[in-house]
């Protein structure tokens, strides 16, 4: 396993980062003992970075995983708090429910904001920079799906860490293209950002072009690391196999998705605002999920009342 640093945070991270979001309720819904089975495994085999979030509700496996693991491992998590109080919660709750004094990172969680996200969220990011004064947190980040967002953190001196969304077929990404991006990571290097990748695989979508994925993410210069989410332990050894060098195998199939309950849909259409890669339309009064289009990323179920989507 390679180990990068993370621009000028002083965390040297591995190559390989276990993305906590699908196994936790908003998709897969694995139970705590398989989650931190999981995770336990893919810090055996070298990994040392764990993303995760507040609305993922995985602290709990994380924390039993890395409890006496005698390693350090660098945690990202972030909030999607738009205030002081908001955010000052969220840091408070992960670090409690981790069992940790500090945390590598933290960030806005901002995925469908713009470039004013942080004219908007001026109050959190308050708290997050006194917090890192502090040393409750070591660096303050962004986690985003915009081209916009990024360009702007680039050339924010108070912003440490930048998590974009970038695929090799641009999938999911908001204002803005593939190329657009690209070149906003680009500038956000060359400023000394640290830089993390989330989306690499489409969620699931590039599972079949695995290789071609991951080799045009690895070769974004200047990139710490790449996010991927696991949930069974074929995934994990795959991934595995990979980043340390070792040929994988062909491409594991996909096995997860998410599906709409048609007897629990009302068709108000708050999905389709949610969905920013055009993955979901209504039909008869019913929302579809197209799963080519769809990139896992479970902004339609946070915003359903119904809770009419699920990952199958």
């Amino acid at each position: 396993m390679e180990y990068r640093p993370l621009g000028r945070t002083g965390f040297k991270v591995s190559e390989l980062c276990f993305g906590a979001l699908p196994m936790g309720p908003r998709q897969k819904n694995l139970d705590v003992a398989t989650c931190e089975k999981l995770i336990r495994r893919a810090l055996e085999g070298g990994v040392n970075f764990i993303d995760t979030a507040q609305i993922y509700e995985t602290y709990e496996p994380i924390r039993r995983a890395i409890k006496g693991y005698g390693q350090e491992v660098v945690i990202a998590s972030k909030s999607t708090a738009e205030d002081y109080e908001g955010m000052k919660k969220a840091v408070e709750e992960a670090l409690s429910k981790l069992g940790l004094d500090h945390i590598h990172i933290f960030h806005l969680h901002a995925a469908r904001a713009t470039e004013k996200v942080f004219a908007e969220r001026a109050a959190a990011l308050q708290y997050l920079l006194e917090a890192k004064e502090k040393g409750i947190i070591g660096a303050v980040g962004i986690s985003t799906h915009s081209v916009l967002a990024v360009r702007e953190a680039a050339n924010r001196e108070e912003i440490d860490v930048i998590f974009p969304l970038i695929n090799i077929k641009g999938m999911g990404l908001l204002h803005g293209n593939r190329e657009e991006m690209l070149e906003a990571i680009e500038e956000a290097v060359a400023k000394g950002k640290g830089v993390y990748l989330m989306k690499v695989l489409a969620g699931g979508n590039l599972i079949q072009q695995y290789r071609e994925a991951m080799e045009f993410a690895r070769k974004i210069p200047g990139v710490a690391s790449i996010a991927v989410g696991m949930l069974t332990e074929e995934e994990v050894e795959y991934n595995l196999r990979y980043f340390n060098g070792e040929d994988p195998g062909e491409p594991l199939s996909l096995s997860k998705r998410f599906a709409v309950v048609e007897t629990v849909c009302v068709g108000d259409g708050a999905c389709l605002k949610a969905c920013a890669s055009g993955a979901i339309t209504l039909n008869q009064g019913k929302a579809r999920i197209d799963p080519e289009k769809c990139i896992l990323c479970g902004y339609c179920t946070e915003v359903c009342p119904q809770f009419a989507i699920r990952m199958i």
